[in-house]
């Protein structure tokens, strides 16, 4: 097949979206298919035979140069100007003007047997599915996120500052139900996508992400640290419940004195997790790596006696499934679709609960052979069901029956 693979923002270190964006390009590409990844900054590392389109926008949120003023002749372009107001008013544009940039590019073409949405569901989208076949992957619902971030705050201010940036929400919530095809990555999402954004259950494909067990394995000859915990937290939302985290590592302290915490990334600088460790007092136990190369990575993961996935919410999880790739023993919530990735390989505690994950930190940490079993377990699901080539050979399935039902109406 011909394959345009649409991602409106496709980082390739932080956030899941342009992981899986290049997983699932590869694995198409691997099984003989054509694929063009067309994607807005920041753009996807793409060494696996998908071509790029790199698709220009403002890139307001560039770290290199944040919010900064466009010129005249930028904002003479009317995406462009939406894309500037949408920003100047704390909202997240990003979505809506990338789809109008793909519909102005792509709507004259016929380059492509399938064009699959990344979870832009823009308007754009939505004119594009109207001229060709279009399938669009949702991760999980964002109303999740947004929810969680609205409850999360105490002051109104802030509570009207996150609703205005989930804001783009309610077009997405509108151009989903017209699509004819969904892909989702667990059962748990696609129930939750139901509610959320009232689409029929037969629309729906159900196909679990891989992991990338060429970059997370385990590494012979390093020990694993007794009492060592890690957390791989890309952002310090509520949803990522690294809060929850703290309260457990605080709670543990007067009876585990040498637990320590490594945590994979950094908060933002006047992130309240500053606040919550300092009021803990745990600062001594808690190690920020900052953005780490894969080969650290997969060294923490080696020297970690406890891998925790704290979140709230997630829609597949992969820091659950790259942590048993590595063959690290994992403690997680129950929240979302965590349960379908750990299995009965890790332990499973509700999400929300700092005494709970309390308990099961102390009870790996205390029990190396239930450690080691874990490690041989979980290692031993992510390679039987977890792979990127299940997961494309699944997302071609439902590519076939996209383009079956787009030429029958």
């Amino acid at each position: 097949m011909r394959i345009g693979l649409l991602s409106y923002r496709s980082n390739p270190h932080c956030g899941g979206q342009g992981v899986y964006v290049r997983h699932l390009s590869h694995a198409l590409c691997k099984l003989g298919h054509s694929v063009d990844v067309i994607s807005g900054p920041p753009y996807p590392i793409l060494n696996n035979g998908a071509r790029l389109h790199a698709l220009p926008s403002l890139d307001l949120y560039n770290p290199e140069d944040l919010f900064r003023t466009p010129s005249v002749r930028e904002l003479s372009d009317p995406i462009n100007l939406i894309e500037w107001i949408g920003v100047s008013t704390m909202g997240f544009s990003e979505p809506l003007t990338f789809g109008l940039r793909a519909f102005r590019l792509l709507k004259e073409h016929n380059a492509y047997d399938i064009l699959h949405d990344n979870q832009c569901l823009s308007y754009g989208i939505w004119g594009l599915s109207r001229r060709m076949p279009l399938v669009a992957t949702i991760h999980h619902p964002i109303t999740v996120d947004r929810d969680l971030a609205v409850q999360a705050e105490t002051k109104l201010w802030k509570k009207a500052k996150h609703l205005r940036w989930y804001s783009f929400i309610g077009m997405q919530k509108r151009v989903a139900p017209k699509l004819k095809r969904i892909i989702t990555v667990s059962a748990c999402a696609r129930d939750d996508i139901r509610r959320e954004f009232r689409i029929p259950a037969e629309r729906f494909s159900v196909v679990p992400n891989g992991i990338d067990t060429e970059n997370f394995h385990p590494l012979p000859g390093v020990a694993r640290e007794p009492y060592r915990l890690m957390v791989t937290n890309s952002s310090d939302i509520a949803l990522k419940g690294l809060h929850i985290l703290l309260r457990a590592v605080a709670h543990l302290l007067p009876t585990h004195p040498n637990l320590q915490l490594v945590v994979v990334g950094m908060p933002k600088e006047k992130s309240p997790i500053f606040e919550l460790i300092r009021q803990l007092g745990i600062g001594a136990r808690i190690h920020f790596t900052g953005r780490i190369p894969q080969e650290e990575y997969l060294y923490q993961y080696a020297r970690a006696w406890v891998a925790v996935v704290p979140s709230l919410y997630e829609g597949f999880g992969l820091p659950a499934g790259e942590a048993m790739a590595c063959g690290v023993p994992v403690i997680s919530t129950t929240g979302g679709a965590l349960p379908e990735v750990v299995g009965d390989a890790g332990l499973l505690v509700p999400p929300g609960d700092h005494l709970a994950l309390a308990a099961a930190i102390a009870r790996v940490c205390d029990d190396p052979q239930l450690a080691a079993a874990m490690s041989r377990i979980g290692y031993e699901r992510v390679m039987t069901h977890f792979t990127w080539e299940a997961a494309a050979r699944q997302t071609v399935a439902a590519y076939i029956q996209t383009i079956h039902d787009y030429r029958r109406f």
